[in-house]
């Protein structure tokens, strides 16, 4: 083989590893921008429509909520439902567990009159259908309060559904264990809370969790716990306040994510730190 033959086959491998790495990188990481801070909305738009239904996160999407948080809980015949509580008697017109509960009888509950006589009949959204709703260029705030198989189920429907660049579970060390045994890149919120933010923060940074999200007092050293999580690329919630006061404070100890009830009108104050409502993308 002469000097050219040589240096064209060499050209010719490395422009076919080019091609693959790019098909790779397109998987993994879709071409959507994501809001790098906002407001997310605490079980939708829950202030002013019935919490975790289909109403309340389409108005949390047409106030252009940057993250939309819902909770995900396993029923007796295995289906996955979006609720807050492990029962439904606080949110709907019937009683009892929903591990005790079928899927059919669940969609047979009131989910909405509770909130106001203008939601009768809001059924209680299966994952699935909840997901269906989501913009893809919004985070998405999964929180798994079950250490069973659900953050396993959730993480390979997120995967099958091509959701894995906006999606996280928020859930204990342990059930972030069992999720990424199924689904290895699946994004995680610690949320084991141990007696101190700064047990918290260690615990987070330790399991190479991609999201935090602190609660209670804002005090000043929440500026230096932000400033190591930020070292390690982990984004920060706070959960959660609608008051303006409070928010300010959060953005300027950069936080990334105030959790807030009232989506509809506390996402005007990010007008203050030159946040605009997201334009949701489908």
């Amino acid at each position: 083989m002469n000097i050219t033959a040589f240096f064209l086959s060499l050209l010719l491998v490395a422009a076919l590893s080019c091609v693959g790495q790019n098909t790779t990188n397109k998987k993994t990481n879709p071409e959507v921008i994501l809001p790098t801070h906002g407001f997310c909305a605490h079980r939708g738009a829950m202030q002013t429509h019935p919490e975790n239904t289909l109403p309340a996160f389409q108005a949390a999407i047409n106030a252009g909520a940057h993250m939309i948080e819902l909770d995900v809980w396993l029923t007796k015949d295995g289906q996955m439902v979006v609720i807050h509580d492990n029962t439904v008697d606080r949110t709907t017109n019937g009683s009892g567990k929903i591990a005790d509960l079928t899927l059919p009888e669940i969609k047979k509950l009131d989910a909405g009159s509770w909130k106001s006589p203008s939601f009768k009949e809001v059924r209680v959204p299966t994952f699935e259908e909840a997901l269906k709703v989501m913009p893809r260029n919004v985070w998405l705030n999964i929180h798994m309060k079950e250490g069973n198989e659900a953050p396993a189920l959730v993480a390979e429907v997120l995967k099958k559904e091509n959701r894995l660049h906006q999606a996280f579970l928020a859930c204990g060390v342990e059930a972030a264990k069992k999720a990424r045994e199924k689904v290895p890149e699946i994004l995680i919120c610690n949320m084991d809370r141990q007696n101190s933010t700064e047990d918290y923060v260690n615990t987070t940074i330790h399991s190479e969790a991609d999201f935090i999200q602190l609660s209670g007092d804002i005090t000043p050293d929440f500026q230096q716990h932000i400033q190591r999580l930020k070292q390690k690329n982990i984004r920060v919630n706070y959960f959660g306040s609608d008051s303006p006061e409070e928010i300010k404070l959060l953005f300027q100890y950069q936080v990334d994510f105030p959790l807030v009830n009232d989506i509809v009108h506390t996402i005007q104050l990010g007008k203050d730190f030159g946040i605009t409502p997201v334009q949701p993308e489908f």
